[in-house]
């Protein structure tokens, strides 16, 4: 997957997962809650991923 791709899945996931936490919390649904904040997570792990590709990139570039 490219950095562009890797982003946008984890805001999206971060998104989901903190709509998800929030309805959650709304309905007392702790399994829900914790889906969502399990989303979150996972989501700002590939928003990390993909800066990394970025920043690696750069060098590659630079080198």
């Amino acid at each position: 997957m490219t950095s562009t791709t890797d982003k946008i899945k984890g805001k999206y996931n971060e998104t989901v997962g903190e709509a998800k936490s929030d309805i959650g919390k709304a309905t007392d649904n702790e399994e829900l809650q914790g889906e969502g904040e399990l989303q979150k997570i996972k989501g700002k792990g590939e928003t990390a991923k993909g800066n990394v590709k970025d920043k690696l990139k750069d060098l590659v570039d630079k080198a």
